[in-house]
Parts: structure tokens; sequence; C-alpha cells
């Protein structure tokens, strides 16, 4: 059963993408070859009837089924457009529904987008109703994770001073500000942790930033520590510039909250401590 689980999320999460603002979405040409289809002209008949489902659901059809094209090389330098879609997991559950159900991977996707998406209208339902702190707390537990596997991707990247590197993700993404500037400027202690004193929203930008640069890392085989220092800059200003792009506030201007998620921790066992008394 477990294996079944592992072989699921390892298909469709393989091919799945992150746009600039950080929304999840598959190519239908990719799902295509994971739903062991072979010819575009059937699969598209599919996308069709997924189409006409997600209309009757009162969906509007472009926000889950936009069309977007690449130029492909068909010999002897020439070029042609190769239609293609840009599916959100909603427009995978639907084609998945739709698709042949006597292929393997087309159950396995069936099992995998309607957990997903179960998921995920959980997820946004319940986090939308956590308090601030709460979401700290949350956003602060994803950091963790992801950091640990970034530094894992930077180690076989060829990583050596974990500071440097780390310290170029925060110049990209707080405009030339490293670490110690940003704990300055926060007014913290010497070596108090820059990410337990930021809020959820300072935290989620940071969070992309780490997913973001780690899948770079992986995509492009980096193995120069030079090259994955520049990388995690490339990223952190990407970043940053979406901020502005969209009229967000940048970084460093977002307010420090008044306690720390360790001084929030340590207030939360005391009053445990007097409720069990």
């Amino acid at each position: 059963m477990n294996q079944i689980k592992e072989n699921n999320e390892t298909i469709f999460e393989n091919i799945k993408h992150l746009d600039e603002y950080g929304n999840e979405y598959w190519l239908a040409r990719e799902l295509m070859i994971a739903l062991e289809y072979k010819k575009w002209d059937k699969f598209v008949n599919v996308i069709k009837n997924a189409k006409i489902a997600c209309s009757k659901s009162n969906n509007l059809v472009d926000d889950h089924f936009p069309q977007v094209g690449k130029m492909v090389e068909i010999g002897s330098g020439a070029k042609r457009k190769q239609n293609d879609y840009k599916l959100t997991r909603y427009a995978c559950y639907l084609i998945v529904q739709n698709a042949n159900p006597k292929k393997e991977n087309v159950a396995l996707g069936q099992t995998y987008f309607a957990i997903q998406t179960r998921k995920q209208e959980i997820f946004e339902l319940e986090y939308n109703k956590l308090s601030e702190d709460e979401k700290r707390f949350y956003q602060r537990k994803l950091t963790k994770k992801g950091n640990y596997s970034l530094n894992q991707a930077a180690k076989n990247a060829g990583v050596k001073n974990f500071d440097r590197f780390h310290n170029f993700g925060y110049k990209g993404l707080y405009n030339g500000e490293t670490a110690d500037d940003i704990a300055k400027r926060k007014g913290l202690r010497y070596r108090e942790d820059i990410l337990d004193n930021m809020g959820s929203e300072e935290l989620a930008a940071n969070l992309f930033r780490i997913t973001q640069t780690e899948s770079k890392l992986k995509r492009e085989n980096i193995k120069t520590e030079s090259d994955a220092n520049k990388a995690h800059y490339t990223i952190g200003k990407n970043i940053r510039e979406v901020i502005e792009k969209n009229g967000g506030t940048m970084p460093e201007n977002l307010p420090t909250p008044r306690k720390s998620l360790k001084e929030l921790e340590k207030e939360k066992r005391k009053q445990e401590k007097i409720e069990m008394k």
C-alpha cells in the first residue's frame, strides 16, 4: 500500500511546476506521458471532455485550462509551434476522471488528484482560520524542513560555506542585506534566529526562496559552489521583482513581530504548566 502511495506522489509530483507567483500547475503534454497516452490527438479528446465537466460545474474553463505553446524543432533547423495547456490541479483531476481507467497510471492519477484536491481545499479553509501567530508557527515549520532539504541539495552542488550560500539568497531577496544586516535592522540579539522574528508574509517569501532554489539546483544539476551561490541570489532577486511587480511590500519593510516564536513557545509552556497544577 505504501509503495502505491509513493508511486502516486512520485509520478505526478515530478511533473508539477510552480509559476513566478508560486502557483502550481501541470503541462498537458507531460501529463499525457504520465498517463500513458501516446498520441496527442487522443489526449486532446480527454481534455475536451474535462473542459465540458469544468463548465458544467460552473467553473471558468480558461482559469483551469489556459492554452500555452512553445516552438519545437521539426528537423533541418525548422521549427513549429506546439500547442499545450497549463493545467491547475482541478483541471488534472477532471482529466484523469475522463481518461481511460484501464491504464494503470490513470487509476493512480484518479487517487492522487482526488486526495490532493481535497487536501488543498481543507488546508485553505483551516489556514485562513489561524491567527497570525499560528500562521507564523506553521510557516516556520515549513522553512525548517525546506532549509534542511536545501542544505542537502547545496551540499550535492559542492557548497562548503553554507553561511555564505544562504547570504546570497538573502541578498537577492532583501536588496543586498545579509542575515546579519537583517538581524541588526530588526534589533535582534547576537545569534538570534531571524526567521523566528518574521511575520507570516515574510516567512512565506523566504519559504518560496528556499523551495525554488532547491528546485533550481536539482533541475539544472548545478555542481559548483560559485554557481550554487549565483542561483540562490538569482532566485531571491526574482522573487523580490515579483513582489514589486504586484505592488507588494518589500520584505525589509514588513513589520517585525513584537515577540519571537521562541518567546511565544516559552509563554505557551509556562501557561501549560500553570493549567496542569
